[in-house]
């Protein structure tokens, strides 16, 4: 498994496609409103909406994350995960957005864990942190 993170609109994505020769067509994107992954595509992309739904439904998304990798570790072990870096910048005010923040990070952490490789893309350029 590999992980791609970096901040909004810095080519997380582009960059993942042109490095693995994937086509548009292997990306899933995870939705804001169902906490659901398509484990056939190369790239899982938007983990934060993931973990946005999660968080709305009351679910832990590291523990929900975990146990689909789990369950289907023969598959995911191909997988590029890429997520927006929802870490940095303002607190949220509200309780609910402070919790997925939190969360998401929990999560993140617990799959950087799993991952051989884990980088960072800023401005397009990528930073190797495992």
């Amino acid at each position: 498994m590999k992980m791609i993170f970096g901040g909004a609109y810095q080519g997380k994505l582009e960059y993942a496609l042109k490095k693995y020769n994937i086509s548009e067509d292997d990306v899933f994107y995870c939705s804001s409103e169902m906490p659901e992954m398509d484990l056939s595509k190369r790239i899982i992309y938007g983990l934060e909406n993931f973990s946005w739904a999660c968080e709305n439904k009351g679910d832990s998304p590291e523990k929900i994350l975990m146990d689909i990798i789990s369950s289907n570790e023969d598959i995911a072990s191909d997988i590029i995960f890429i997520s927006e870096d929802i870490s940095c910048g303002l607190v949220p005010m509200d309780k609910t957005e402070r919790s997925w923040r939190e969360n998401h990070g929990r999560m993140m952490i617990a799959l950087a864990n799993k991952c051989t490789s884990v980088e960072r893309i800023f401005c397009g350029i990528p930073m190797k942190i495992k």
